[in-house]
């Protein structure tokens, strides 16, 4: 997924999938859409409206496996030490050592080492993105933005799948789904149309192809699709944010919604502890450098403090040495955010650490 220059994200953008897909094929678009939903992320990439892969972040590689296991029963060499090497290979649990499009670049190698063959890549790619769009068809909200560059860019094509006949089958699934609420489309079964309709879906904007989106654009379904109830349940998260920095405050708390955040701006951490006792936030964001008190030491300080034993609290620093990582786990912090980061990887850590 590119990196997000700030103010690119939005959070719980009304998001209709069906449109946008739509758009993007007649459009004939290459590039990636990346989505972002606070709790999974999705990937799509196109060649000329063609889809040439699809990943969601969800049990990237527990999925893979899967289909590589039911693959193993016509090719034996996809045996289980083959796929356990693939893992270790590619499948890291650190998300600062990550490998780009890691599920991917594991095909890549099962082709190059003759496990199997570049049809069967692309028999096996077409299966992940039929699992992979069946979820992305039934998002409600979400943030995203549109890449005519993508990671995919420089490694080897295995198909081109008409996006069309695949949002069709995952319809019919879907449909075949519809007694359990959760799997139902947005809008309801109304919202399941047919490859005719698709094809004729009419985006109120249009994509630039060869631009980034410098905002999200609000693809309208038909009339008849729309729904006016608000969202259920939607909570606000209490944001604490200790920065002797107010430029830094303020572009944390910019890029926090305020219809989901509720931001708490602390540039004074002598006076923090008493203005968290207060706001009682469901997570904290903190500073390691600061003048008047160290970060790791305010951090220890929260630690001791009943009401804050099991708060999230992430570090903050420029620093990316292994000693500063270590000290950030001896005072017990949730997480480690490197500065300058942008507006996507603080959503992806503040939402990874939230109920």
């Amino acid at each position: 997924m590119s990196t997000t220059p700030i103010g690119s994200y939005r959070l719980f953008q009304k998001l209709h999938p069906l449109s946008l897909l739509a758009q993007l094929t007649s459009r004939r678009a290459t590039g990636c859409l990346s989505v972002f939903t606070g709790i999974v992320s999705w990937s799509i990439y196109l060649e000329d409206g063609k889809l040439t892969y699809a990943s969601y972040s969800d049990k990237l590689f527990e999925r893979l496996d899967s289909h590589l296991r039911r693959l193993s029963q016509q090719i034996p060499a996809l045996n289980s030490a083959t796929r356990v090497q693939m893992r270790l290979m590619f499948e890291t649990k650190n998300e600062h050592q990550s490998i780009p499009n890691a599920d991917y670049q594991a095909i890549c190698w099962l082709v190059n080492q003759g496990y199997i063959t570049s049809v069967q890549a692309g028999s096996l790619i077409d299966e992940l993105a039929k699992e992979v769009m069946e979820s992305f068809l039934c998002l409600k909200e979400g943030s995203y933005e549109f890449s005519p560059e993508s990671s995919l860019d420089e490694l080897p094509k295995f198909c081109r799948l008409d996006l069309r006949l695949l949002v069709e089958h995952c319809q019919k699934q879907l449909r075949n789904r519809q007694n359990i609420q959760s799997s139902i489309p947005a809008g309801g079964g109304s919202q399941v149309l047919s490859t005719t309709q698709l094809s004729q879906l009419k985006p109120q904007m249009q994509i630039k192809i060869g631009q980034k989106l410098p905002i999200p654009i609000n693809f309208e379904l038909p009339e008849k699709n729309k729904t006016t109830q608000p969202p259920v349940g939607k909570k606000l998260y209490t944001i604490a944010c200790i920065d002797d920095s107010q430029t830094v405050l303020n572009s944390i708390k910019h890029f926090l919604d305020e219809n989901t955040f509720s931001v708490v701006m602390i540039n004074d951490p002598v006076k923090a502890l008493m203005q968290i006792l207060r706001s009682k936030p469901d997570l904290i964001l903190l500073d390691v450098e600061m003048p008047s008190l160290d970060g790791y030491k305010l951090c220890s300080l929260l630690r001791k403090h009943s009401t804050f034993k099991n708060t999230p609290i992430i570090m903050v620093t420029g620093r990316t040495g292994f000693i500063d990582r270590a000290k950030a786990k001896i005072v017990r912090s949730s997480g480690y955010l490197t500065k300058p980061f942008t507006q996507s990887e603080l959503l992806k850590m503040v939402f990874k650490h939230l109920d």
